[in-house]
């Protein structure tokens, strides 16, 4: 039997006979922390920032090792597929969609994920669920190219600087330039639907809308689509009126022959019947003297002639601003009744169709009494640089609420009918074209902001000199008549602010949820902002409005640059996929933030088949010659109107 000691020792031989085996890693761990202890702590500090530099330099070069080895396994894939691509797939443009008024929204827990789409450093939209805007990409079409860079002209970037293309590439680039250019305009064109399909979609569209007028509304003044019924407002057939020049422009003969059949044995101004002056020019007057011009027919000017002749008590004031409403059947006017005061946008937004009816008819008497009211305008105190406040006082004549300047609602055709009134008279009547000129400067002086972060172009309101970011959609109808100005002569700088505006204009739409825009917005002027706009709950409805379309009308007629069509057509898509009613119509809603409920206000107003529909049909024609610029001038209502030959200076 062994002793204790002998016990002990034979255990401890056993544990280092059998250490290379069964404890081998433990021991070289103990081994390399005697090792590590055995140096001093300037070797160890050295050491430990070496192994963290490697570390750091490891992570950042491993991103790029990463697309360097996803790209060359991409183009072995794409090798591996082209065989089957060439054989089996069809190309892209014999994919045609179907038109939107066919596109019917998919069930929220089916929607795509959303892709955002825009001018480069714009791509704000946040989206909570795929919308019409996004169709193209979620279709798996080319996401399309920065649109600043398809033309050859500067680039105006968003801070202001100016950008020369050629600057903008290296000597090799240059020399390529033509080309790729051509392959911009191929990608951008293949974005698009064929004229054709967009021509139909708006056709289609009206025929939705005439649809629910005709079955619920016929001979009213609007559609109130979701209840099924009508809206009354001066008992005149607003809607139906409006409509016919966008139906011959359509080539609607149909829908326009039951229009037609119904002034002819219905329409009667004989009512006793108090009508907006204002509303009632730009509507009615201006609808059926288009209507004439178009189609030659004497019924229409007849109409428009007894409807001008009962508009015209509205003059007899002492100030000879005329006063807002008039009782056409007892041929009595009076202001509203809560002020003696006329909106400057009411009493100077009348005069194309006044000019034109004297013209048309010889008859002195209705220019006479609106170029009395241009007179009286431009010689008055309390503008600022050409700004002009939103009153005017019927009994003196005179401006009120003064210092208050703004392009949205109560002053913004004041400012469209100065330069329009001048291209309608052959460009004689230089009174007019110094106003504008003059109100241009002021808005760039006083009313013109950029946003943060984007830089966007904006036109802003400004109070006793307190400058709002606050814009009405109603503004951006100021793109298109800065182009239509630039088209007929003036300055270059005009085009370039409404290429900017119009910018602005389309991320009021493109940043809302869905892709429709809000009554009114905020721009974020502050740096550090997130988001370059805000919307008020208040002011987040949409009522259809035409302004930004028209302008893309214009843009795209003058410049040809496809994106503009691109955006009206991204526009009507949303139109029929968060406003059009199943059973006929089109509605305003109340919340364009929120896609899964926006809310409908069932009401389908006039303007939406008179300016909205037409203006998307004009943007989408390839054909300059549909409603000439250089033939026709569009009021406010867009009714086009003939612009007089040149010999014939003013009417009267």
């Amino acid at each position: 039997m062994l002793s204790p000691s002998r016990k002990e020792l034979v255990s401890l031989n056993l544990l280092e006979q059998g250490r290379g085996y069964t404890n081998g890693k433990q021991w070289r761990r103990q081994s390399c922390w005697r090792k590590w202890k055995q140096l001093s702590r300037l070797q160890r500090s050295l050491i430990l920032f070496i192994t963290v530099l490697l570390l750091i330099c490891g992570i950042a070069t491993y991103p790029s090792l990463t697309e360097h080895w996803k790209g060359f396994s991409d183009r072995a894939l794409r090798e591996e597929e082209e065989p089957k691509k060439d054989s089996d797939l069809k190309p892209f443009a014999q994919e045609l969609p179907k038109p939107p008024g066919l596109i019917l929204p998919e069930p929220p827990s089916e929607r795509k994920a959303s892709h955002k789409r825009g001018p480069p450093l714009l791509q704000n939209r946040q989206q909570k669920k795929g919308n019409a805007s996004s169709v193209l990409l979620a279709e798996g079409k080319p996401e399309p190219k920065n649109p600043e860079k398809e033309d050859g002209k500067p680039v105006v970037s968003w801070r202001g600087a100016m950008i020369e293309a050629d600057q903008a590439t290296d000597p090799a680039a240059r020399e390529n330039k033509d080309k790729a250019e051509a392959e911009a305009e191929v990608e951008n064109t293949s974005l698009l639907e064929p004229e054709s399909v967009r021509l139909e979609a708006v056709r289609e569209a009206f025929r939705h809308a005439w649809k629910g007028y005709k079955e619920f509304a016929w001979g009213h003044d609007e559609l109130k689509p979701l209840s099924k019924t009508y809206g009354e407002w001066f008992g005149l057939g607003l809607t139906l009126i409006d409509s016919l020049d966008t139906m011959w422009i359509l080539d609607l003969k149909e829908e326009f022959e039951e229009a037609k059949k119904w002034i002819a044995s219905e329409l009667s101004f004989n009512k006793n019947v108090d009508v907006n002056l204002f509303e009632s020019t730009i509507r009615i007057l201006g609808g059926l003297l288009s209507t004439h011009h178009l189609t030659g027919d004497a019924l229409f000017l007849e109409k428009a002639i007894d409807i001008g002749t009962r508009l015209m008590p509205a003059f007899n004031t002492p100030s000879k601003i005329p006063y807002s409403d008039v009782n056409i059947g007892a041929g009595t006017a009076h202001p509203p009744r809560w002020t003696s005061d006329s909106t400057v946008a009411e009493v100077t937004s009348i005069q194309l169709e006044f000019r034109e009816l004297s013209h048309v008819t010889q008859d002195p008497r209705y220019q006479m009494a609106v170029n009395e009211v241009m007179k009286r305008v431009h010689k008055l105190e309390g503008k600022q640089d050409g700004l002009v406040p939103m009153f005017i006082n019927t009994n003196n004549g005179q401006f009120t609420h003064l210092g208050v300047f703004t392009l949205g609602a109560r002053a913004d055709s004041y400012y469209e009918y100065l330069l329009k009134q001048w291209i309608q008279g052959g460009k004689k009547e230089t009174e007019l074209l110094e106003d504008y000129l003059q109100a241009m400067e002021g808005v760039k002086k006083h009313l013109l902001g950029h946003s943060s972060p984007s830089g966007l172009a904006f036109v802003g309101e400004l109070s006793h000199g307190h400058f709002s970011s606050k814009m009405d959609h109603l503004v951006c109808f100021l793109p298109g008549t800065l182009a239509l100005g630039h088209h007929h002569g003036l300055p270059a700088e005009h085009l370039e602010l409404a290429k900017q505006l119009m910018e602005g204009c389309y991320q009021m739409y493109v940043q809302m949820e869905t892709g429709l825009s809000p009554e009114i917005v905020h721009f974020n002027t502050h740096q550090g902002s997130t988001s370059d706009i805000d919307v008020k709950l208040a002011d987040r409805h949409n009522l259809l409005r035409p302004e930004t379309v028209e302008s893309l009308f214009y843009l795209y007629r003058f410049t040809k640059d496809r994106k503009y069509q691109r955006w009206g057509w991204e526009i009507l898509q949303n139109f029929n996929k968060y406003t059009r009613v199943p059973t006929g119509g089109y509605t305003s809603i109340n919340n364009v933030r929120d896609p899964e409920y926006p809310s409908p206000r069932d009401k389908m107003e006039s303007f939406f088949l008179g300016e909205t529909l037409k203006y998307l049909y004009l943007l989408f024609s390839d054909n300059p010659d549909l409603i000439s610029l250089d033939k026709y001038v569009f009021n406010t209502e867009a009714h086009p109107l003939p612009i007089w030959p040149q010999e014939a200076g003013e009417a009267v």
